[in-house]
């Protein structure tokens, strides 16, 4: 099989808190495959986003809609709550993607319905982590969703 197609999603103009957190994840991812969405985690990019000024907001959406087409599953940090981020894993359900939630329990916030309620054990799973267990938890949802990999 052919390397992956990675989409991951986190906050960005809903809040740049977790930004060292997406740094690592997707480092993380690009052992499992290539991250179409690696600028969530640079630390250039603000609570402002890319300068929209400049790509304007209409080619940011086509163009993370056209990754999130070619993606061949979606792994959203949902911790940090994000309209945009929502709205992505809402187009990814309706595109049958494989998609992985995870959510920091011990981050104080209760994780929306919409999403924890999404979780069918198939397609999309949720999974409650803690940034010291992220590596093991993609680890096993690579290694058990692509076992040819």
């Amino acid at each position: 099989m052919a390397a992956l197609s990675v989409y991951f999603c986190g906050s960005i103009r809903g809040g740049r808190e977790d930004r060292a957190l997406y740094e690592r994840i997707i480092q993380l991812l690009q052992r499992h495959g290539r991250v179409l969405t690696e600028h969530v985690g640079r630390p250039e990019i603000s609570e402002a986003g890319e300068d929209a000024r400049e790509v304007g907001d209409k080619l940011i959406h086509d163009r993370d809609v056209s990754w999130l087409q070619d993606a061949d599953v979606v792994v959203a940090e949902v911790t940090q709550p994000s309209l945009g981020v929502g709205y992505e894993l809402g187009r990814a359900v309706a595109m049958n993607k494989k998609i992985l939630c995870l959510f920091r329990a011990s981050s104080g916030r209760v994780l929306s319905a919409m999403i924890r309620g999404a979780d069918n054990e198939r397609s999309v799973l949720v999974r409650d982590y803690e940034p010291e267990d992220v590596e093991r938890v993609l680890q096993e949802y690579f290694t058990v969703t692509f076992p040819s990999l």
